[in-house]
């Protein structure tokens, strides 16, 4: 086992909130799924806080992804987000779902996801765990012993 990479992100909800609610914005559309815009705005509260939460998971993914490429940033395209969802089992414990080029860039990799949100602020923390011999290939280790 090995860790490949660490995330940590903190968003305001309150400027969230406003981006979110911006004239002409399309930003709901093409940074959630269907599944993470249904699950946040079942939350009757403020669906900002959960939209908050779920775009700093992120954006957390997206740091340790690209720390573990030596700070070069992952190679997917123009918009990562829909490619990372964040999705809540029965217990309704979050988890990060990989889709498309992330899937496949990370086949085998364990994402370990902390939420959280007080006041203000939600924050996401990730560890990319590599179970074997991937963290080999990162790091230019592969047939060498």
């Amino acid at each position: 086992m090995t860790i490949l990479g660490i995330g940590l992100d903190l968003v305001t909800i309150s400027e969230f909130s406003e981006q979110l609610q911006r004239t002409g914005s399309t930003m709901l559309r093409e940074s959630f799924t269907a599944g993470e815009r249904r699950y946040c705005q079942s939350k009757q509260t403020d669906p900002a806080r959960s939209f908050a939460a779920r775009w700093a998971a992120k954006e957390a993914v997206l740091k340790a992804w690209a720390s573990s490429r030596f700070a070069r940033s992952p190679q997917i395209g123009d918009n990562p987000y829909p490619l990372i969802e964040v999705v809540n089992d029965a217990w309704g414990r979050p988890s990060i779902k990989l889709h498309g080029l992330a899937a496949e860039f990370l086949p085998r990799v364990r994402v370990h996801l902390s939420l959280t949100h007080d006041g203000d602020t939600a924050a996401a923390m990730v560890v990319l765990e590599d179970p074997g011999e991937l963290a080999d290939l990162i790091e230019g280790r592969a047939g060498n012993g």
